[in-house]
């Protein structure tokens, strides 16, 4: 090997020295959104502020700009689609008003009842992570104010499509076997596809995502099904033959 090539390599080889001495038997992943937090309790305030601020009619133009915004990114972007609302509303006062509705949002205040309790019930057993979709702005402020990023001790993972970043997944948080806690049964399923028995799926039927028979027909059943995330606190997910 050239001295150049070696010189290149060395660093790479001492991470994956470094990931390797610090294989965990089991990490456990946990979405945010409507697994951990209710957003859908957030989307429906944001909807309630727009109209009170905006009026009807801008309000629906802001929807627009975000489902439009969903479809070209792949995952929501709040902020995002209020820029793109702001090209045709520049000089609207009111748009100050609500990024800071957006960025100043108690979100501690929407998890779900046993939320933290269920990171902490989880962590007896191995490492605790978040794995989340969304934009780099919004979604980590998210994670942050809600107190979870603190649960976690900043394991903090936010992809676009995450199931379709498994790789980097094992690269950061090398595991024997993961457990997957999520609210959307398609990733779930996408990510078992991959992992197989390295995964425990945990689906949680919390929020609208969960409870859309279209989304979830002809899916495989999860390994594990509760109805809340402060059901976790009765498994034992110690093992993937436990759960």
């Amino acid at each position: 090997m050239r001295e150049a090539e070696k010189r290149y390599r060395a660093p790479f080889a001492s991470v994956e020295r470094s990931a390797l001495s610090a294989l965990q038997d089991t990490v456990y992943l946990f979405d945010v959104d409507n697994t951990l937090l209710d957003n859908d309790a957030v989307v429906a305030d944001l909807r309630g502020h727009l109209i009170a601020t905006f009026g009807n009619t801008s309000a629906e133009r802001y929807w627009a700009c975000f489902e439009a915004l969903r479809s070209e990114l792949g995952y929501a972007d709040y902020l995002g689609a209020l820029q793109r609302y702001r090209v045709d509303s520049d000089n609207d006062p009111h748009l100050l008003s609500m990024s800071s509705f957006l960025i100043d949002y108690p979100f501690a205040s929407r998890l779900y009842p046993g939320a933290l309790d269920a990171l902490a019930h989880v962590r007896r057993w191995g490492q605790t992570a978040i794995m989340s979709d969304g934009d780099v702005v919004f979604q980590p402020r998210k994670i942050q104010r809600s107190g979870v990023w603190d649960a976690v001790e900043g394991r903090v993972l936010i992809y676009i499509h995450k199931e379709q970043m498994l790789a980097d997944l094992e690269r950061r948080h090398p595991a024997g076997h993961y457990v997957m806690v999520d609210d959307k049964l398609r990733i779930l399923t996408a990510m078992k596809a991959v992992l197989r028995e390295r995964l425990t799926t945990v689906f949680v039927r919390q929020g609208h995502y969960a409870h859309d028979a279209e989304l979830i027909r002809g899916l495989p059943a999860a390994d594990v099904t509760i109805e809340a995330i402060a059901d976790l606190l009765r498994l034992d997910l110690s093992t993937p033959s436990a759960a």
